[in-house]
């Protein structure tokens, strides 16, 4: 579809599979015959949450790949030799795919570049395109498992040093930031609008917008990205990695015949096993971290149910007993009252008393503004009491009743009041 003019361009149809299962051999073969064989591309899905497990995935893919098309028909077969030589012939560098013209350009060049050390050396008979989806990944691996640039850059190289062999494509995309994906598909197959061609450029610049058209990498650009990776020895061991069984065609490595098995998987796990040496799976190490026993001795036996429960039971009924045993807990068993006992009594006074006391502590004073002036109610009631037992020595004149019933007139209102304060304070506890 032509987002700016809205013309539709092409029809695609998109089958998928859910893992290299030999079982769906039977599924991809009437998909492939030779008048849909110029217009197919095949496309394997890679996810950055599981790096270490890419070459093992890319090698069963591989086979599947090879074993549903070395079974097509002969026409089939005519036409994946044709299409092929036409995209080994496509050497031109970069000049194509920039300017937008893709698979079905013109013969804008006679001049072919030769085919390079390890370009093609197993061609499929149809375009191949790895995409390593979720790039965004990148940053998690680093900060949560260490990766650094080394680890970045061997995986790249790795990748590109076998996929050189197909002729294959390889992208990085992620679903937050647009990607080059739908531009490399429809410049794969020949789709382009007719108004606005968009350039196809490689990038090896931004790890996570990685993008690698066909006919453009080489062994040389490979061994620039870092100094010492062994591009030889990778391509001649992939060669290896993906020899179909000879009779039965399964790719379990638990065959039923010993011989056979060894013939097949030994080859093919060199190199897996040198990626994997560095691109280590994180999940299978710390299950055997787990299994192995440390050396200090410190590892925990864990008891039965059964058994827990009963060395908790003896441990509380020796608490209880000790408790029983406290001469503190003797003491508040004997003070404590009995049911019926509130007749009164010297220790219901002095509990009382007790309790009144801790009132007020928390309380405090208690206070009233009279007339604009902050007075102390506990204060005053305390300097009336001791105005009556404390006769002024210095007046003459001897107290009247009068004053006396004014004087006990006074503490009864002050008493009132702070008996009223502690009442209606939230703090106040029952007895």
């Amino acid at each position: 579809m032509d987002a700016d003019h809205e013309d539709t361009l092409a029809r695609l149809s998109i089958y998928t599979l859910p893992e290299p299962s030999t079982s769906f051999a039977p599924l991809l073969k009437p998909l492939l015959t030779s008048h849909t064989i110029p217009d197919t591309l095949l496309l394997i899905l890679l996810d950055w949450s599981e790096p270490w497990n890419w070459v093992r995935q890319i090698s069963e893919w591989i086979q599947l790949l090879q074993q549903v098309l070395s079974s097509l028909d002969e026409d089939a077969k005519s036409t994946m030799q044709e299409i092929m030589q036409e995209w080994q012939q496509r050497r031109r560098g970069v000049a194509a795919y920039d300017s937008g013209t893709g698979a079905n350009s013109g013969n804008d060049s006679n001049v072919t570049i030769p085919l390079g050390p390890g370009e093609w050396d197993e061609a499929l008979g149809v375009p191949l395109c790895v995409v390593c989806h979720n790039s965004d990944k990148m940053d998690s691996l680093e900060r949560d498992r260490g990766w650094r640039e080394e680890e970045f850059d061997y995986v790249l190289q790795f990748l590109r040093t076998i996929l050189l062999k197909h002729g294959a494509s390889l992208v990085y995309t992620s679903s937050s930031i647009p990607n080059a994906l739908p531009t490399l598909v429809h410049s794969t197959l020949g789709i382009q609008s007719p108004l606005k061609r968009q350039p196809l450029k490689h990038n090896v610049i931004d790890r996570d917008k990685v993008l690698i058209p066909p006919n453009w990498d080489s062994w040389g650009k490979i061994r620039v990205l870092r100094e010492g990776f062994d591009v030889e020895a990778i391509s001649n061991g992939w060669s290896h990695d993906i020899e179909l069984p000879m009779q039965s065609g399964q790719k379990d490595h638990t065959a039923a015949n010993g011989h056979q098995q060894n013939t097949i998987s030994r080859p093919s796990q060199r190199l897996s096993v040198a990626y994997e040496e560095l691109i280590s799976d994180p999940t299978k190490k710390n299950a055997v971290e787990d299994l192995t026993v440390p050396e200090n001795g410190l590892e925990v036996e864990t008891l039965g149910m059964q058994e827990f429960l009963a060395n908790q039971s003896e441990i509380m009924e020796r608490l209880k007993a000790q408790e029983e045993q406290s001469p503190d807990k003797t003491d508040k068993r004997e003070s404590r009252p009995t049911s019926g006992s509130f007749t009164g009594g010297a220790s219901d006074g002095n509990r009382v008393s007790n309790e009144s006391n801790r009132v007020n502590e928390h309380i405090g004073p208690v206070q009233f503004n009279i007339g604009g002036i902050q007075v102390d109610a506990e204060d005053m009631l305390k300097r009336l009491q001791d105005r009556e037992e404390t006769p002024d020595r210095e007046s003459a004149v001897p107290a009247t009743p009068e004053g006396k019933a004014h004087n006990e007139a006074l503490a009864n209102f002050f008493a009132g009041l702070m008996k009223r304060g502690a009442n209606n304070s939230p703090r106040t506890q029952g007895p």
